[in-house]
């Protein structure tokens, strides 16, 4: 029964790839001209009063793109039940998560600096052989540094995205056990685990090696490596909230997910009979 419920989640989840196609583009394309837009606005000049009110109008512009793109992305995704809020609604509520992400992020940004300092005192605190076999100075800094790593892009973004998801569709109105569960499923961390390999540490090693080749050939090569890091964030993006859309219908109480899946069996012996 695990099996087929597993196997009818993954075909609920290219169904809803599908049907949000026109939003999945938009997410590939139109980041892609938000992230030159906010480029250009460093450019701005500020000389007079109406480049400086423009400077002051365009992030603001950006930010509100983002969130309805965001916003409409997750919807695409889910169902609609009738209990939907509007659209700029179900945006506005995404700053609360951003700032919240921005917030842990800081944090960790901090934690990044004192890292040296902490390998160093958990090193001092090591018996004598230790300290020179097992928990050494590096191997101690390489450790708080995968840490650091998992929590900020596995630990942090899995605990964020389903509430995210949830209220981009019914503002407050957030089905906090619904979600609980999301969180407690062994289906959910897997996919997010997927997609900090495939969306941040797969570029990340793009770019580790030492350059090489002509200078035309090394522009070239960057590009290359800036758009498949560009296409593969995006995509793991996306195939993220698709999931977390599938989880979040298949784990309501009294498993409307296995419900759903007899549902499926049914309709598909019926067809073969």
């Amino acid at each position: 029964m695990n099996d087929l419920e597993t196997i009818s989640s993954y075909k609920d989840l290219v169904r809803r790839l599908r049907l949000s196609l026109g939003w999945a583009g938009a997410q590939f394309g139109l980041t892609l001209l938000l992230i030159l837009l906010g480029l250009a606005w460093t450019r701005l000049p500020d000389k007079h009063v109406w480049q400086v009110a423009l400077t002051l109008i365009v992030p603001l512009l950006l930010a509100i793109s983002v969130l309805e793109l965001e916003a409409g992305t997750m919807r695409a995704l889910a169902d609609d039940d009738g209990r939907r809020v509007k659209l700029v609604w179900g945006a506005c509520t995404l700053l609360v998560w951003v700032a919240l992400f921005l917030a842990c992020w800081a944090v960790l940004d901090w934690c990044d600096d004192q890292i040296p300092m902490w390998a160093g005192y958990l090193n001092s605190r090591a018996s004598a052989g230790g300290r020179i076999t097992v928990f050494t100075y590096e191997h101690i800094q390489r450790w708080l540094t995968l840490a650091e790593w998992l929590l900020r892009w596995i630990v942090i973004p899995g605990k964020i995205t389903p509430y995210a998801m949830a209220s981009s569709q019914w503002g407050w109105r957030i089905p906090w056990r619904k979600i609980i569960r999301l969180l407690l499923s062994w289906r959910w961390w897997p996919v997010v685990v997927l997609a900090a390999l495939v969306g941040v540490a797969l570029p990340e090693h793009f770019f580790a090696g030492i350059p090489h080749g002509t200078v035309s050939h090394q522009i070239w090569a960057v590009a290359l490596k800036l758009a498949v890091s560009y296409v593969l964030a995006v995509g793991s993006g996306i195939l993220l909230l698709g999931w977390a859309a599938v989880l979040l219908v298949r784990t309501a109480p009294g498993s409307d997910g296995a419900c759903l899946l007899l549902s499926e069996g049914g309709a598909d012996s019926g067809g073969d009979a």
